[in-house]
């Protein structure tokens, strides 16, 4: 089969179409035929190696563990394992592979069985491909770890993403007062969604005014954890998506403490893998939130794929037609 590999960290050169052996499903396993595959920021993350964090957390001290990228995958089940008991050939099914190996940048990837779902015929490949990490995160961030309420402040930094776009519109189900933080060129991409407020990171320091949120949710974090402290409500809460190195830090090992000795609640958002897709779907067939897609590119273009993304222009997500 075709497969993007990569066998040294550094930039999107480093990225090939290969011909590999077809994987083979475990027991508990399916093999997909992957129809689309989306890029996130682990993907980007991983591919530079950098943050070096990526390296210790598994991606591999020196050279890269994971050959091929991709944990968001949208595809047909072609073989089942003997103990699958679920799915069966020809079903459509999609989710997150980022426990299991990653290898969604390829013609067939295997998944164990309990995290995928039955892809609805009202969604297409490329949408489907588009959901499962950032829609999740999005929703653990407002829904599980925020529990936003009617008429709370959320401010959303990085909103113009991938998980910034999902959370915007899920923000608006919960009936809060959004505002969305990101460059010049995604400011009408927010509005569109939903957001009441947009603000222009490179001409506005929303940490230096006088507002203040109930819900800071920080896809891209670049200000530091004592910035976003003062721009929180007595009771308000920030949880860390993604950002750079020494937020990372700061916000593992500074914003326990700030918690425990306050009521401003501070932390990373531990990402549950797969965890309410089915609850995505629902709002999805309501008509309450959609993926926003910016292009699609083909296998052959995915290191095109992977500049583009570098740049940092992305309005929504960035999806693979395999």
């Amino acid at each position: 089969m075709n497969a993007i590999v990569y066998y040294n960290y550094g930039a999107p050169d480093e990225l090939h179409l290969t011909e590999v052996k077809k994987p083979v499903p475990h027991d508990n396993e399916v093999l997909i035929k992957v129809q689309a595959a989306s890029i996130n920021s682990w993907d980007w993350d991983l591919l530079r190696g950098e943050p070096f964090i990526v390296r210790l957390v598994g991606g591999g001290l020196l050279t890269p563990k994971k050959k091929i990228l991709g944990c968001d995958v949208a595809g047909l089940v072609k073989t089942v394992g003997d103990k699958v008991t679920q799915f069966r050939p020809e079903d459509e099914v999609f989710g997150d592979l980022s426990q299991y190996g990653w290898g969604g940048f390829a013609e067939y990837v295997c998944a164990p069985e309990h995290v995928l779902t039955i892809k609805p015929d009202c969604i297409t490949f490329e949408q489907a491909a588009a959901l499962p990490q950032a829609a999740v995160m999005a929703l653990q961030g407002i829904r599980d770890y925020g529990k936003v309420q009617p008429t709370q402040k959320v401010l959303i930094n990085g909103a113009g993403g991938g998980v910034g776009t999902f959370a915007i519109q899920m923000a608006k189900f919960y009936g809060a007062e959004v505002t969305g933080v990101d460059s010049t060129e995604k400011l009408e991409i927010m509005k569109s969604l939903g957001a009441d407020h947009v603000i222009d990171y490179k001409e506005v320091n929303f940490t230096k005014n006088s507002q203040q949120y109930d819900l800071i949710l920080d896809v891209v974090g670049y200000h530091s954890i004592f910035d976003f402290k003062q721009t929180l409500t007595p009771t308000g809460m920030y949880r860390m998506i993604g950002g750079q190195t020494s937020l990372i830090f700061q916000s593992i090992f500074i914003a326990p403490l700030i918690s425990l000795f306050g009521n401003k609640k501070m932390g990373i958002l531990a990402h549950d893998p797969n965890k309410g897709l089915e609850f995505i779907l629902d709002l999805i067939d309501l008509g309450k939130i959609a993926p926003v897609i910016d292009r699609c590119f083909t296998l052959r273009e995915t290191a095109n794929a992977f500049r583009y993304f570098g740049k940092g222009l992305v309005q929504g997500k960035v999806v693979i037609k395999v």
